[in-house]
């Protein structure tokens, strides 16, 4: 007998139509999936061309800028200022230093805002690290001379151009106290005006971390007998000092005394002795890479005898803010231009350790 009944809907059966449902709802949802994919992908490549070209973000990792700046201040920093370089290597963007080993891109530095100016806080690739430029660890510190500028240091002073430099609120250093008979300073004590105990001598001489007000807080105790700046004499050598990384401390005996040098600067012409050999040998050698040696007497720049060198970039100087915590020109030299990232400018977020600083959230750097 011939089954004359119809089929419902569209003809297919149940486990058909069912089938057709689940194919519908794993499209919509791979197209769901797919929009978030995309969403993702895109963000992660606006911000990386964002941080490449505009601002990135840095964390404070150690004390040589307090009191400026604190460890665990997280900051805003602006590539336009001074001009975004290129990307430099083929790297994985956000993570410092995962870049395609042997892979040099050409590159330039796009136009900026302004120059860096004397006193700036700036981000750069420390020079002294055998790396290539953009693998190079970040450093923060103040330019405190510019490219052209004449620099000394007498008894812990900066000197620029003949004249002490501006005084800076957050900058210290090392002070000799000594207390008078039987008088104890404490740790807390110090704290509480800002201070730091360093360490001691003997009972009654103490080596305090001040900025130059504390400092002042600190004379008018009754208490305090002498106070004086924690010199190194000029006769004096810091083996820690002679010792650090790069050639340039080489030349002298401490941090704290220094002759009078010309910040290099592009198209200068520099007269090249055995006098001034470990000032510009990481600048003539590693930063502009040429083939330098010296035999005899005698100085050889790829191959050729000569006692002259014309600079190629700007250089400048940067220091840290705490002066006697901190690792910076005065022990590997010369910062050049091409290792130069950005300006600091705004302190977005900072951490105590576990504890946030709201105080200091989104101030401006100065």
């Amino acid at each position: 007998m011939e089954n004359d009944k119809k089929p419902k809907g569209d003809g297919s059966t149940y486990w058909q139509q069912k089938k057709k449902k689940k194919e519908a709802e794993n499209k919509k949802a791979k197209s769901w999936l797919r929009e978030w994919v995309d969403a993702i992908v895109f963000a992660f490549i606006a911000a990386a061309i964002l941080r490449a070209f505009l601002f990135g973000s840095y964390k404070i990792p150690t004390p040589s800028m307090e009191k400026t700046l604190m460890t665990g201040d997280l900051l805003i920093v602006s590539n336009v200022t001074y001009g975004a370089r290129t990307p430099m290597g083929l790297c994985v963007p956000f993570v410092q230093g995962m870049c395609v080993p042997g892979v040099d891109l050409p590159w330039t530095r796009l136009p900026g805002v302004r120059d860096i100016e004397r006193n700036d806080i700036f981000v750069f690739n420390v020079p002294w690290e055998v790396k290539p430029i953009s693998q190079k660890t970040n450093y923060i510190k103040r330019a405190v001379a510019i490219a052209g500028d004449t620099i000394s240091i007498q008894d812990k002073t900066l000197y620029i151009d003949g004249k002490p430099e501006v005084t800076h609120e957050g900058v210290q250093k090392h002070y000799v106290v000594q207390m008078a008979d039987r008088v104890r300073l404490s740790t807390a004590k110090m704290e509480s005006v800002g201070g730091e105990l360093v360490g001691y001598n003997n009972e009654n001489t103490y080596i305090l971390n001040l900025s130059a007000d504390v400092a002042e807080t600190v004379r008018d105790w009754s208490e305090v007998d002498t106070m004086f700046l924690n010199v190194k004499g000029e006769g004096m050598t810091d083996r820690n000092y002679v010792q650090s990384q790069g050639d340039f401390s080489r030349a002298f005996n401490n941090a704290d005394q220094m002759p009078e040098i010309v910040v290099p600067f592009k198209g200068q012409e520099i007269e090249i002795t055995n006098d001034n050999w470990f000032i510009y040998k990481d600048l003539i050698e590693r930063y502009e890479r040429n083939d330098l040696r010296r035999e005899n007497g005698r100085i050889y720049i790829n191959g050729e005898e000569t006692n002259t060198y014309t600079v190629k970039q700007n250089y400048y100087f940067g220091m840290g803010d705490n002066r006697d915590n901190s690792q910076d020109s005065r022990f590997w030299g010369f910062i050049p231009q091409d290792h130069v990232i950005g300006k600091a400018s705004i302190i977005w977020f900072s951490m105590d350790g576990w504890v946030p600083r709201f105080e200091r959230v989104f101030n401006l750097i100065e």
